[in-house]
């Protein structure tokens, strides 16, 4: 391939999302976060991807259309009633309400608000319109193991020591 560049390296760990329109969660993936594509290989027929990247905050997501016949049946967090994995995402401290909100404007949807935690990190949780959780945090503040003690009884009082 003479004349194109080589892709940039893999990081150590790489997620690989499975989604039910894969071209629509790279788009919306470039609205909300900034993804930049960077590979895309299509079924035969062209009405599918069978793989994909896109780079995000210094790292790769690989992704792909479900190949299930049955949506009920598929690989996709929608179809498996939802998914227990997080993607993490570090923002810089000046740009991270900007991200948390062009990530809204772009559909996702809060399920905990972008706020100052107690364990001193502005963080918040949102899941994107193809059912992936994904977590956005900035502004590490050094908080002590008393606080850190006493914030986390506040927020669980299920597992607070009796």
């Amino acid at each position: 391939m003479s004349g194109e560049s080589a892709p940039l390296p893999y990081p150590p760990v790489t997620p690989y999302l499975t989604v039910p329109d894969a071209a629509a969660a790279i788009a919306f993936y470039e609205r909300a976060f900034g993804a930049v594509e960077r590979e895309r290989n299509l079924t035969p027929d062209g009405r599918k991807i069978m793989h994909a990247e896109i780079e995000l905050n210094g790292g790769v997501i690989m992704l792909s259309d479900d190949f299930a016949g049955n949506p009920s049946e598929g690989s996709t967090p929608e179809a498996l009633g939802g998914s227990p994995v997080t993607i993490h995402l570090q923002a810089e401290d000046g740009e991270a309400d900007a991200l948390w909100e062009r990530a809204v404007a772009a559909g996702a949807e809060v399920t905990m608000p972008f706020a100052r935690q107690f364990w001193g990190a502005a963080y918040g949780r949102l899941r994107d319109p193809f059912g992936h959780h994904w977590a956005l945090i900035a502004r590490m503040e050094p908080v002590s193991e008393e606080e850190l003690r006493a914030g986390a009884a506040a927020a669980m009082p299920d597992y607070a020591d009796e």
